[in-house]
């Protein structure tokens, strides 16, 4: 998780509501999820970059239209998100995390469970990702790649969605915050469990009354280090195929002049 997407599993039961914001241990906690719900989990970031050109596409449709807010694109949100995460057993990220009173309703009884940080140090590390995806250049690097073509207007679509519950879609310490005292409104008391990755197996097992997993470690993933490998991949990959793309293109004019 992390680096690596994950597949549905259909008939799984889906267990866990992932509210913590991306940076906060999300692979991590993914990884955790998957060994204690015995199922895959939907960790966003990862799909949305790794996984089916379907995922991102449902993501921006979802994003369309909660961001509409009628009452028919509420009914075709819940729907495009009930199939999103059908064979899942949680989902985690962004934009899973701005979605928590739409999830509550979709299963009324997985736990919410919030991973943290320093708010500061959230701020740091957010920056890391920001940087990493707004190079001008970026979407003509990502166009010839399929899914990844759609990456840029899907940041886009959330940023808006950020902007619209955090009031700025650029993210520091006070959308931290915000997001805080946001579930604290919209979660009741007892389904809202907030748990720091650094701390292990025993909260998180408690919250979920789950045993502690015998001689498996809690699984420790850099997010740091795995956005910063799959963003070089995807550049790599995108510079290849525009590589390809003129050397054909090259070969055609030199045909069409020979003749």
């Amino acid at each position: 998780m992390g680096q690596k997407p994950s597949v549905p599993r259909p008939g799984t039961k889906f267990q866990v509501i992932g509210a913590g914001l991306p940076r906060t241990g999300t692979a991590s906690f993914s990884s955790a999820l998957e060994i204690l719900c015995d199922g895959p989990v939907f960790h966003c970031g990862t799909q949305a970059t790794l996984g089916p050109t379907a995922q991102i596409k449902q993501w921006m449709e979802i994003l369309r239209r909660w961001l509409a807010g009628s009452e028919s694109d509420r009914e075709i949100m819940f729907n495009v998100l009930r199939s999103q995460l059908d064979g899942y057993a949680a989902v985690t990220d962004s934009p899973g995390a701005q979605f928590v009173p739409e999830l509550i309703q979709l299963y009324p009884d997985a736990k919410v469970i919030c991973t943290i940080r320093d708010p500061g140090s959230w701020e740091t590390s957010m920056d890391q990702v920001r940087n990493a995806t707004v190079p001008w250049y970026l979407s003509l690097v990502l166009l010839p790649l399929p899914g990844l073509m759609w990456f840029i207007p899907y940041l886009r679509l959330l940023a808006a969605q950020w902007e619209r519950l955090y009031g700025e879609a650029i993210p520091t310490r006070h959308t931290y915050e915000r997001h805080i005292a946001w579930l604290k409104e919209v979660v009741p008391e007892d389904r809202l469990v907030f748990f720091e990755v650094k701390d292990g197996w025993k909260p998180l097992c408690e919250a979920l009354g789950k045993e502690i997993p015998k001689d498996r470690p809690f699984p420790h993933i850099n997010d740091s280090d795995a956005i910063d490998e799959i963003s070089k991949t995807h550049v790599r990959r995108g510079l290849a195929r525009w590589g390809v793309i003129l050397a054909v293109g090259a070969a055609t004019v030199a045909w069409i002049l020979r003749r």
